[in-house]
């Protein structure tokens, strides 16, 4: 079966020019078959804050209403997506900018919540498997924003996270994916103000006592969430710093069995 590596980026990598930079120049490095899925960092929220639009946030998850869904899809699918695309370029690197939208790569839906609303926030419900290895068989490199669709005109806005979940689980059907969730931090951290006590390892057991204590908590809930989602199907997963596993491949945070 052959090897496909999935990159998440998101965070401060987006919002800093230069370690957005570094980041796509550690990726295009990865030799072998390769996708990278992005968020949107803080200029979706930045924009939408000079705009008069509220955008709020639950559980590091984002309440998106009609105005933000503008914002949002302007910024993820528009300018970083394009930003990214161009930047791999640069680097010699067959990129495509797309989103769950265009060729109708993710189907979603929209959340239902019994007490929250969360607008037009979208779950997956269906990833387009054979157009994503037609593009990948050809040797092109897909950049994919977190911006789906519903198949009835309807853009949702989906959390990054879930979308490399999402993609990683039904492309595994097809090749052996490694999935590393990309930020500034160097892994999941016992103390989140000290950058050099990530964990090297990270099981289930572990996971619930951290999120019971409060220790993983805001927006790192929903990356380890997804993390335990895509590894409990057979997907390596790694969470991290994408440079720094570039030059250490044991660096990160590894899921593991308990």
């Amino acid at each position: 079966m052959k090897n496909l590596t999935l990159v998440k980026i998101g965070g401060n990598l987006i919002d800093d020019e230069n370690q957005l930079l570094a980041s796509l120049e550690a990726f295009a490095k990865i030799e072998g078959s390769k996708l990278l899925v992005h968020g949107g960092g803080k200029l979706a929220s930045d924009l939408a804050k000079q705009l008069g639009v509220d955008s709020p946030m639950i559980d590091g998850r984002r309440i998106t209403n009609a105005e933000s869904l503008k914002v949002v899809s302007m910024v993820y699918a528009g300018l970083i997506n394009k930003t990214i695309v161009a930047g791999l370029q640069a680097l010699n690197q067959q990129a495509i900018g797309l989103c769950g939208a265009d060729d109708n790569l993710i189907l979603s839906e929209k959340r239902q919540h019994e007490s929250i609303d969360y607008g037009y926030v979208g779950d997956v419900t269906e990833v387009n498997t054979e157009a994503l290895s037609t593009y990948i068989e050809q040797d092109k490199v897909l950049v994919l924003s977190a911006i789906t669709h519903d198949g009835k005109g309807q853009l949702l806005n989906t959390n990054a996270d879930t979308v490399a979940t999402e993609l990683a689980i039904a492309l595994r059907k097809k090749y052996q994916v490694k999935l590393i969730y990309s930020f500034e931090k160097a892994g999941v951290l016992i103390n989140p103000d000290d950058d050099m006590t990530f964990l090297k390892s990270l099981d289930m057991n572990m996971y619930q006592e951290m999120k019971e204590n409060g220790t993983i908590n805001n927006g790192m809930l929903p990356k380890t969430e997804n993390a335990f989602r895509a590894f409990n199907k057979g997907v390596d997963v790694t969470i991290g710093n994408l440079l720094r596993i570039a030059k250490d491949k044991y660096c990160g945070t590894q899921l593991i069995e308990c």
